[in-house]
């Protein structure tokens, strides 16, 4: 899965008057700020929790999320630290019901049986689950999955636990792409983990794919579209291939030991994916993220509309109470630390409003509803009085362009990408933000 994790753009740090140690984690634990804060935080109580277990078979050469190669020799520590830090976070939830928990990775589907009976109850005794347990609307609770990793086992012991959704790892169901992508799972064994995990009672269930493979044809992505299509999902993610950076795959781009999909083809699988998903029934509700009515990712809206979430687990980022925070990403670091769960933050921010702003103009602009231009063009002129002239400027730009248009939602207006304007999201979005910042 592409991350339920946005990019935070962390600078070091924003809380002041705090020591860092040699490898920059604060030794004064930011998230007490951030618990005193909460109980006067306006915003309201944390509904959201994101928890990273960062253990893989094997580090896919194209991924940059953490992880490290599991041995099993390390999980009982980590779930015994990781009960740790959610009993520390719960109080920012205020008592209140969670509404979505998503726990990704690392391959979640990868922690021993046993170990996910520790963790559920842990979540059930430290947080109310209360509305997800009744699987009350606008509520989720996702686990990340790998075709070759689940069982019928784990599968009935996460619905006894309250989750909802699994996202499976599919990514392709062509061998050589598998291959190329150093993915472990043969093609069918995605559709049965599909099947399985409707077997036991998981009622919402996607599947992650990824195109613009090098090798990968169009008609190959057509049939991993409609492969896919054909399952009983409610979802499909749909990934362009990005070369991150300190990645093996940008390593061997740099060698040039490939050749990179060319970027007309890209669009062409872009178009395509939109194409099949409506046709079968899907939405577009993200640039790459399509779902049946009612199944879009809740707990994923609630990073682009800016909610606030908190975050467990190495390298997981967090933000509630004006605070965005994120963990040491080294799994060592993590169990090293101690004072109740509190002290592994490795960054910490408290953005300003034009960054608040920014950021909001960023991911809701990948979002098919938008982005509020009243409440942006109102909160860009209590930065800094006509500064909403900017961003109607550039919204106008990009109007002329056809890659964007004002839409009238009741009463308020919002900026909405075109479907020509959608394959520009990041350009549009960076404008945006370059008129603010």
């Amino acid at each position: 899965m592409r991350d339920p994790e946005l990019d935070m753009h962390v600078i070091k740090p924003s809380v002041r008057g705090q020591s860092l140690d040699p490898q920059g984690v604060e030794t004064v634990s930011p998230l007490r700020h951030v618990q005193s804060a909460a109980h006067g935080d306006a915003e309201g109580p944390v509904r959201s929790l994101y928890v990273h277990i960062p253990f893989c078979s094997h580090k896919c050469h194209y991924c940059d999320f953490y992880s490290i190669v599991d041995t099993q020799d390390r999980q009982e520590a980590f779930v015994t630290r990781l009960m740790a830090e959610l009993s520390a976070l719960a109080p920012l939830a205020k008592g209140s019901p969670l509404r979505t928990i998503f726990v990704g990775g690392g391959t979640p589907s990868l922690l021993r049986v046993d170990l996910w009976t520790r963790l559920l109850t842990s979540l059930s005794e430290q947080f109310d689950l209360s509305e997800i347990q009744l699987q009350a609307p606008e509520t989720e609770f996702t686990v990340e999955c790998n075709p070759e990793s689940v069982t019928p086992e784990l599968f009935d012991r996460l619905v006894a636990g309250g989750v909802t959704r699994v996202s499976m790892g599919a990514q392709s169901f062509h061998e050589d792409t598998l291959k190329r992508l150093e993915r472990l799972h043969t093609p069918g064994a995605v559709s049965e983990a599909i099947e399985a995990a409707r077997a036991a009672g998981i009622g919402h269930r996607s599947v992650d794919l990824i195109y613009a493979v090098p090798g990968q044809t169009t008609p190959m992505w057509r049939n991993d579209l409609e492969t896919a299509l054909s399952l009983p999902i409610d979802h499909v993610s749909a990934y362009n291939l990005t070369y991150e950076p300190n990645t093996a795959m940008t390593a061997r781009l740099a060698r040039a030991e490939f050749t990179p999909t060319a970027e007309e083809i890209e669009i062409e699988m872009f178009e395509l994916a939109r194409d099949l998903t409506t046709a079968a029934g899907f939405e577009r509700y993200e640039v790459s993220n399509y779902a049946r009515v009612g199944a879009a990712s809740r707990h994923n809206l609630a990073y682009w509309r800016q909610d606030q979430w908190l975050a467990a687990g190495p390298s997981a980022s967090g933000h509630a109470a004006g605070y965005r925070w994120k963990n040491t990403p080294r799994l060592d670091s993590y169990l090293g630390f101690s004072d109740e769960g509190l002290s592994m933050v490795h960054d910490v921010e408290t953005p300003d409003a034009r960054r608040a702003l920014a950021e909001r103009l960023m991911t809701g602009m990948r979002l098919a509803e938008g982005v509020e231009a009243d409440r942006a063009r109102a909160d860009a002129d209590a930065i800094c009085p006509g500064l909403s002239d900017e961003l109607d400027r550039v919204a106008a730009e990009h109007a002329a362009s056809g890659r964007l248009t004002e839409r009238r939602d009741g009463t308020a207006s919002r900026w909405v990408l075109t479907d020509s304007g959608v394959l520009f999201a990041d350009g549009v979005a960076s404008d945006f933000i370059a008129a603010v910042l």
